[in-house]
């Protein structure tokens, strides 16, 4: 599958200062093949947001907030949000 990723860059820098995570990091946590992706039912009233816990290959754990379509073989994320995971959510990965 291919993916698009797309993001705000004012985003991107708000987050980068606030979370210490670059959008280009999170965009690498989306192909992380053990990610967990679950639904946001509570934030997708104007569009449906997953998010997705995942390692980066330097062992940092991260947790992404985006948004996903797919047509075909393609899937375009549009990342909102992104910040380093708690122990209990590294926990949950590590399926403890």
């Amino acid at each position: 599958m291919e993916y698009n990723f797309e993001w705000d860059l004012n985003k991107a820098w708000s987050n980068q200062s606030k979370h210490g995570v670059s959008f280009q990091q999170a965009s690498q946590v989306l192909r992380d093949p053990m990610a967990l992706t679950l639904f946001d039912e509570e934030h997708s009233l104007d569009e449906e947001r997953w998010t997705t816990l995942g390692q980066l290959a330097d062992g940092q754990y991260l947790l992404v907030v985006h948004t996903f379509e797919q047509q075909g073989d393609r899937a375009d994320i549009r990342i909102i949000s992104a910040r380093k995971a708690t122990k209990s959510e590294i926990r949950q990965y590590e399926g403890e």
